[in-house]
């Protein structure tokens, strides 16, 4: 067997273990999100996460692959490996935006926009990105540096998730007539601590495998500093956080917490190849601060996100993209220039899009629950089947 044979074959392994750990995002979305809500909706978020992974993953199969990619192929691992790890990527969009619109969004229009997310609107940002690239050449051609998704992933699904509660509207008794804000406690805060740190774990996979090869000594070390740097992203964003809500509160509240590491994790994704093992630090400690500042400027402009999805996703997506430019750029092809364009044309055709194809799919099938089914809990009405059959129901 040559080395060739040999990069081959451990390149294809890594790629397999890389996507193995991208899919424990998928129960790690679900059980922060079940953790979150309250225990009448926990069985149609649950629902929702396990049909996100499924009609995803086949409609990027049939479709958004080849979109994005065209023909099935690659040279330094097995082409089924490759398509494996791409696929583990395109459910994680419509993750993002399902969160957000939770305790009142039903389950089959849901459905329906991962379908159209998942062939048709994700891919087509990746191909620009990422894949075949059909804008080479225009004045529209970008050359934003986002290795893992910072952009292409992780802002896709927040500006898809802006959209939504555009038009979807905030949850029942959220927001009071005169001004205030009521608050929504999470019904499982366990729930929420096991998905957080199984997003972290997939993490790992999700931007130490973008590197792409494992296979050689100088590829073994920039995968061990990709996945060293994104770790400490997400323990200064939630050290960040912990100080900011001791100062300002006095209470260590372990959901903000745990959203601030996921924030650093999101704004780390972009370039965790590029920077030194110290630069993470000040990248996760602002994201973490941005989770705070953008969990409370959503509630202002009554914008409701039980999950703070907005908040890790979105701006840190934005602000992650930015950091390559800031702390990596090199002027060639690497350039702020080059960043900003990346973000502001895929912000622009991601909101604009997600928000036709959802407010088409509104008029067909409102997204909406009725009154009544939210306030019953759309467990009963949605699945049939309640999480907590023998809890008494907080409404």
């Amino acid at each position: 067997m040559n080395l060739e044979s040999i990069s081959y074959i451990i390149d294809t392994l890594y790629a397999i273990f890389a996507m193995t750990l991208i899919i424990f995002m998928v129960p790690g979305f679900a059980m922060l999100e079940a953790g979150i809500v309250r225990t009448k909706n926990v069985t149609a978020v649950l629902t929702i996460n396990t049909l996100i992974y499924a009609i995803a993953s086949l409609s990027f199969l049939l479709f958004g692959y080849s979109l994005a990619f065209g023909d099935l192929g690659s040279d330094s691992m097995s082409k089924y490996a490759a398509f494996l790890f791409q696929m583990a990527f395109v459910g994680k969009v419509i993750n993002i935006m399902s969160g957000g619109v939770s305790e009142r969004a039903k389950v089959v229009p849901l459905a329906i926009f991962t379908i159209v997310m998942a062939a048709v609107l994700y891919p087509l940002v990746v191909n620009v990105t990422w894949g075949s690239n059909f804008l080479e050449g225009t004045i529209l051609e970008l050359s934003m540096y986002d290795l893992a998704g910072s952009t292409v992933i992780h802002s896709t699904g927040g500006w898809a998730l802006l959209a939504a509660i555009l038009i979807i509207g905030a949850r029942k008794g959220r927001y009071t007539k005169d001004g205030g804000i009521r608050v929504i406690p999470a019904s499982n805060i366990p729930l929420v601590t096991l998905g957080a740190f199984l997003l972290w774990i997939g993490w790992f996979g999700f931007n130490g495998g973008s590197v792409g090869s494992i296979a050689s000594k100088e590829n073994a070390d920039l995968v061990a500093l990709t996945i060293m740097n994104t770790n400490t992203a997400g323990l200064s964003g939630a050290i960040m956080i912990a100080i900011i809500m001791q100062i300002m509160y006095k209470k260590l509240d372990l959901t903000m917490i745990l959203n601030g590491a996921l924030g650093g994790l999101v704004a780390i994704t972009a370039g965790p190849d590029l920077y030194d093992i110290y630069t993470p630090i000040l990248v996760g400690a602002i994201g973490g601060g941005l989770v705070v500042i953008g969990v409370s400027l959503f509630d202002k402009l009554r914008i409701d996100d039980p999950v703070g999805a907005l908040s890790v996703h979105l701006l840190n997506g934005i602000w992650g993209t930015i950091a390559v430019g800031i702390f990596a750029s090199n002027g060639d092809d690497i350039t702020m220039l080059g960043q900003l364009k990346g973000i502001v044309l895929i912000g622009i055709f991601a909101f604009i899009s997600s928000f036709i194809i959802l407010y088409i799919i509104n008029k067909i099938i409102p997204l909406r629950a009725g009154n009544d089914e939210e306030m019953q809990g759309l467990d009963v009405e949605e699945c049939g089947l309640e999480a907590y059959p023998e809890f008494k129901r907080a409404f």
